[in-house]
Formats: structure tokens, sequence, C-alpha cells
């Protein structure tokens, strides 16, 4: 990715934006509107252009390039010449990458959604990552001394005002010993550590940009969430007080709104947006409206502003669908390109009736792979339909073909070795899941441009990508339950996703097998709340 320099309309750019008086009113009005049971934007941004976007020209080209004829295996048998399955892939040297992103941006501008978004992606692709929250470090500490003193700390609006002289040491205090610890972890083997502050003052980010510098091999760069917007300031707000907020406990809902836009106009008084011509940063206006980007450089900072500028606030729903059950399923055979059974065709012909219930007429794009059974299972759906090369099943290689008994048979050395780490084994002339990982970074980059979307996949496939969205280990990747004849329904939230699953009444073969022995890995599902509190 290019690097963009400071855009000459930065120059002279009024350095506290704000809302005013009739903005403001705007978004106690849109509060009064807004549900608790759904927190949405009214007016959702713009996506921004697509580079691989699904259809596209370029994402074509990339497919093209890159396909490569599958043939069913003939034989289970394999070469005299191959001897074992594969082996163990390194995971990537990600040691030299060490950075402190910054965060920047007034209350309910969104800056712990994109904290999280990024962690969670990053973290998918095995970077270690750690978000470091001043607010939790605040409350954390607050409770804490309350335990201590039995008297409960005031941190309501008034701790926030840059009058409160006290109460601006100790909030000065806080951001600095959580870059502390930040920085801390970072020398013990972490990639990137996020700075969850508001970040607010060009004097804040100096003493921030001053400490870093002494640390040898560690850089910063800024992110700045910005929004004008009063539906998503309001839908944020409404999201802050109603999500067991530990600030707002004996409050009202009215008393707590109002409590927490006093506080955000205490911030504004002086917040300064940043100018800093000598910076590295990204500005982000309403999440993926518009994109600023200054003194980017190297790979992975630029992959960090790639996946910031796909992402959008757009209410939304994922659907994950394995194929119908196919032949090969009932065979027990790995891999291939065999047709649908025939009650994998009975789920194939069922399925868009499920799909109208969840969705109604709201527009859906169904995606692929190349293989025939996902194909043939969304022969019946009605919507655009778009395949993908990279959606295809975990290359099984030399064992293309075989059943489970037959590769125990042939290499029961390797076999067990894969049982063991199965994230990192490689069939030979195959693929691992590490590898999978990999080549669905496009997918996963569409999935965060795109709206409404139905997967017609493959086990490995999915459960690669439902690790993605529910932020699960790579230990449990590979274990991860997706049976047949069901779809799961993600619906993205704030800090998570809410899941549902219905199984359509058509019996399958159970194609999952768990990890061996007593102490079995089971997934765990993160929730969509918030996390209030942090380490002290």
């Amino acid at each position: 990715m290019s690097t963009v320099d400071t855009p000459s309309s930065l120059q002279g750019v009024p350095t506290a934006p704000s809302l005013s008086p009739e903005d403001l009113a705007h978004v106690e009005i849109a509060l009064e509107d807004i549900h608790l049971n759904e927190v949405r934007s009214s007016a959702p941004p713009t996506n921004p252009p697509a580079l691989f976007g699904a259809g596209g020209p370029m994402l074509k080209r990339f497919d093209q390039s890159t396909a490569v004829s599958r043939v069913t295996s003939q034989a289970a048998t394999p070469p005299r010449s191959v001897v074992g399955i594969g082996n163990k892939v390194a995971k990537p040297d990600y040691s030299e990458a060490k950075i402190v992103l910054a965060m920047v941006g007034l209350p309910a501008r969104g800056k712990s959604y994109l904290s999280n978004k990024l962690m969670r992606y990053l973290k998918w692709l095995e970077y270690d990552v750690r978000v470091f929250n001043v607010g939790q470090l605040r409350r954390s500490r607050a409770r804490q001394r309350a335990q201590q003193s039995g008297m409960k700390e005031d941190h309501t609006s008034s701790y926030f005002s840059h009058g409160n002289a006290e109460a601006s040491k100790l909030r000065d205090q806080l951001a600095e010993d959580s870059l502390e610890m930040l920085i801390q972890w970072l020398k013990e083997g972490g990639n990137v550590g996020i700075h969850d502050a508001t970040n607010s003052t060009r004097s804040r980010r100096a003493k921030i940009e001053q400490r870093v510098a002494k640390e040898k091999g560690i850089v910063v760069i800024f992110l700045e969430s910005a929004c004008d917007d009063p539906a998503v300031i309001a839908a944020n707000v409404a999201l802050k007080v109603s999500s067991g907020d530990p600030d707002y406990k004996d409050m009202s809902r009215e008393e707590a709104e109002k409590d927490f836009l006093r506080r955000i106009k205490e911030y504004e008084a002086v917040y300064e947006t940043i100018t800093e011509p000598h910076l590295s940063y990204l500005r982000i206006r309403n999440v993926g409206d518009q994109v600023t980007l200054c003194h980017i450089h190297g790979y992975l900072q630029s992959r960090i502003a790639f996946y910031l500028m796909n992402l959008h606030l757009k209410p939304r729903s994922i659907f994950f669908s394995r194929h119908g059950e196919s032949q090969y399923n009932v065979e027990g055979k790995i891999g291939g390109d065999s047709f649908l059974s025939e009650r994998g065709m009975r789920y194939a012909k069922a399925l868009p009736a499920l799909i109208t219930d969840n969705i109604g007429d709201a527009p859906l794009t169904v995606w692929t792979s190349t293989l025939q059974r996902t194909i043939q299972t969304a022969s019946e759906l009605s919507y655009t339909k778009l395949t993908w090369k990279s959606l295809d099943e975990l290359d099984a290689g030399v064992c293309d073909g075989m059943t489970y008994e037959e590769i125990e048979q042939a290499y029961p050395e390797d076999f067990a070795n894969r049982d063991e780490d199965k994230f990192n084994y490689r069939y030979r002339g195959g693929e691992s899941y590490r590898d999978v990982v990999v080549r669905l970074e496009p997918v996963i980059m569409e999935l965060e441009r795109q709206e409404n979307i139905l997967i017609i996949g493959h086990q490995a496939i999915l459960r690669c990508l439902y690790a993605y969205f529910h932020n699960l280990p790579q230990a449990d990747l590979p274990y991860i339950k997706i049976p047949l004849h069901t779809v799961i329904k993600l619906t993205p939230k704030a800090y998570g996703c809410d899941e549902e699953r219905y199984t359509l009444p058509i019996g399958a073969v159970d194609t999952h097998r768990p990890k061996p022995g007593p102490n079995q890995l089971h997934a765990q599902v993160g929730g969509t709340g918030r996390e209030y509190y942090g380490d002290a």
C-alpha cells in the first residue's frame, strides 16, 4: 500500500471538532428513539471503494491466477514414493514487529470498537495483540480503593473537567501508567499494544511520542476516530449507558445520558484533532466514511490501515452453512469434488425457505467455493451468487479421497502427529489450517465491507471464519463444531457477535472429530458485552 503524507488540506484545520447546540439537540432526540435491545446507526456510512471487491476485476484476476484444477482422487493408495503425510508449519516470526497504536478521539466516537476489531483481526493472523484501556484501569483502581476505604469515588462528568486539577493529574497518571504497562508487554514479546484512551491534546500525544522514542525498535502510530453524525453518537451514548457501565450503576438511564453528554462537552473544551505534520497517524471519520493516512510505512502498518479502511457500521447478518451432505461424506472420505447425496439434495431444496424466513426482503449475496457440492447446495437460491477459489476446502494433498481409517493405516505416525497439532500440520502436497487462514484474509476484508452474506462452504473454511468473528484461539479452531444441514447466523455487535443456529430436520452423517484424549478442547464463544475492568 502506498504511503500518504500529510494532505495540504489538513493545514489550518480547526483543532477542536465539536457539536453545535443544534447537533446536541439532535443527539438527545435520537437517544429517545433508540431501543435498548438493538443499537443501530440510522445513517450508515458509505463503504470505501473496493480493491478486491467480490466479483470485481482485480479479484477475478487474483482467482484466475491462482486457480488450480481439482480432480477427484481415483485411488485411496498414495504413490510409493510418498513417505509420511507432511510436516508441521512453523509460526511466522513477528518478533521484530513492535507497534504502539495510540487511540485519539472524544468519548462515544467508536475508539474501543475499532480497538477490539483490530485486535481480533491481528490475533487471527497470529500477531500478539493486547488492548490497554485507560478507562478499565481507572475503574479497576477505583474499585480497589473503594474496597479498602468503603467509599465510592465520584467519576461523573466533573471528574473529567479540565478545571478539576486534582482529577486531571490522576487521569494523566493513569494514562502514563497504562502506557508503561503496554511498553513493558511489548518488550516481553508482544507485537501490537493498543493504548485505548482519548489522547485528545497535543501535549498528551507529545508525551506518548517522547516516551516511545526512548525504546529501541518500538514505533508509535496514532489512530483518531472522529464522528460528526448525531445518530451514530446517540447510538454510542445509548450503548454506553445501557450496558452496565459501573460509572452509572446507581443512575437512571436519563440521568446517565445527561451526565455522559456533559462528560463529552468537558473533553470537547480541550480537544485538539491531530494536525502535527510529523506524526504517523490514521484518521477515520464516521467509521469508514473518510480515511486519512499520514506517514504510514512498512508491511504491518499498511496492513492495519487497509483493514481499518474496510470497516463499516451498517446492521447486517452473516450466514454460514456447510454444503449439503456429499457422497464423500457418506463414504467417510475427505477432500475430493463429489456431488451431493440424496439427503444433501433435500437440504439444498429446503435451504431457500430457511434463509427467506430469517432475512425477509433484505438484499443478500451468496458466496460459494468452486467445488460442486457448494454450487449444488446454492442452486435453489434466487440471490446473486459469487464463486471464490479462496473458499475451497483445505487441500488434503496425497490424502485427498482417503478415509481417516485409511490414512491412519498408511501413515500411523503422521496421523498421530496431526492430531497433536492440527492447526499447524500440513498435508504433503496440501495445506494446514494456518495456510487456510492466510488465503482467507481477502475473504475477511470483503466480509467486513459487505452487508448480508451467506457463505456456503466447507468444514475447515467455516471453522476459520467462525474463529475470526468469535475471537477464538488457534488451538481450538480445528475442533469447532460446524455440523451439516445447519445454518449459523452471526450478527456483528459493538464488542462481538450474536449467534443463532438453525438445524433442518434432514439427517446427515457427523463428520466432527473431537480432539483425542481426556482433556478435549471446547471452544468458548465470547459474549457481546463490554469489559469494564482491566489490570490494575
